[in-house]
């Protein structure tokens, strides 16, 4: 039987450089649909991916072109336009880069709400980076004409934040291991899914403003989907320690227990690291499973062991 993955691509995965364009974002998807293809045939897929980028400038351009007659969306509706918008440049290059080799798989992107608590102390301080960067005067700026909350982000500039709870449940979750087991690539909970929560008296959902974080989602969603491995696609092809500096030494495998350690220490930043490791570990908590960090370029290398951080139970 071939093992099932779930990938976690980051938003940031489709702009390296920034690219805004739509077809300067889907040349880059050309790429991951290349690897996610040629891996197909050996795992059964599973993709998440963020949305922050992306998400962030459509409510741009949600906010800049509202009016009376044409109301900005609310921002759980801006996450399932993300989900519909980057579905379709991961569908459209995955079936592109079968074409290529004359093979066709059944690729399935599903518009996933994912349950949050609604009391959920993060509601009361948001955390979550979306959309573009900016200087600090920039952002100050929109901050007090739009009611953001702004944050410095990691040293790489400004950026709006949201709140971003931690997931609990996926309400697509049956369909989404339906279409796996009949062979399909699922792409699901797409930038950490729509956020959601149940109301106390009918149980009946209602969507809430947030943004999840992608590898939390990404994570239960392998948990759910009884996935064997859970890979987190970054940037870098390794989790580092003293990232950026002089000292820098890559993690290769390492145990949870020893990922705790390294979390005591305060080895690993909030705002990019740190819900990968933590994703990453929380996966590979349970003996038969195994948590990886790696960037595309080292995935399939990092599937058989021999690239990228592993992580597993002992």
């Amino acid at each position: 039987m071939k093992k099932r993955i779930v990938l976690a691509l980051g938003g940031n995965a489709l702009q390296k450089n920034g690219e805004a364009t739509a077809e300067a974002q889907k040349k880059i998807a050309v790429e991951v649909g290349k690897v996610i293809a040629e891996l197909s045939y050996k795992y059964e897929i599973i993709i998440a991916h963020g949305n922050g980028p992306q998400v962030g400038n459509i409510l741009i351009h949600e906010e800049q072109a509202a009016s009376a007659k044409a109301p900005a969306m609310p921002l759980e509706t801006a996450v399932a336009m993300s989900q519909g918008q980057i579905g379709y440049w991961l569908t459209q290059a995955i079936n592109n880069a079968f074409a290529l080799i004359g093979k066709h798989k059944r690729i399935a992107t599903i518009v996933s709400q994912v349950v949050v608590d609604r009391n959920d102390p993060a509601f009361k301080n948001p955390t979550k980076p979306i959309g573009q960067f900016y200087s600090e005067k920039e952002a100050k700026e929109l901050a007090a004409k739009n009611g953001w909350t702004v944050k410095e982000d990691s040293g790489r500039g400004w950026r709006r934040v949201v709140a971003s709870p931690k997931p609990i449940d996926i309400i697509e979750k049956a369909s989404i291991i339906e279409l796996v087991k009949s062979g399909s690539i699922v792409i699901a909970a797409g930038g950490g899914g729509i956020p959601v929560y149940k109301t106390k008296i009918l149980k009946r959902i209602k969507g809430v403003d947030a943004v999840i974080d992608k590898d939390y989602a990404a994570e239960k969603l392998a948990e759910l989907t009884k996935a064997d491995i859970f890979v987190s696609v970054t940037a870098v092809p390794n989790a580092f320690l003293n990232y950026g500096t002089p000292e820098a030494k890559a993690l290769n495998h390492v145990t949870v227990k020893e990922i705790n350690q390294l979390k005591r220490y305060g080895y690993f930043k909030a705002g990019s690291m740190l819900p990968k490791i933590e994703a990453a570990a929380k996966f590979a908590s349970h003996p038969d499973r195994i948590g990886i960090i790696t960037d595309i370029d080292h995935l399939e290398e990092a599937l058989r062991g021999e690239a990228g951080t592993i992580i597993t139970k002992s």
